[in-house]
């Protein structure tokens, strides 16, 4: 019972992360519903690694950028 709700909760937290990609701080909803997910699904425990390296490459990336911009001025 406590399973169904995990996975039932979880998709919804997933499914309107991704319907609301669009607004900031949405993936927020993805990645809990993701964290919640990981705790039955073996593919979602792949799914949030993959979330997780994709969030830290773009945040690398952009502190980069953002130190380039600032020593250039």
């Amino acid at each position: 019972m406590i399973k169904k709700i995990r996975i039932t909760i979880g998709s919804l937290l997933a499914l309107m992360g991704l319907v609301l990609f669009i607004i900031p701080g949405s993936s927020l909803f993805l990645l809990l519903g993701l964290v919640v997910l990981s705790y039955d699904v073996p593919k979602a425990r792949e799914w949030l690694t993959k979330l997780q390296t994709s969030m830290s490459n773009s945040a690398r990336r952009l502190d980069r950028f953002i130190l380039r911009r600032k020593l250039k001025s």
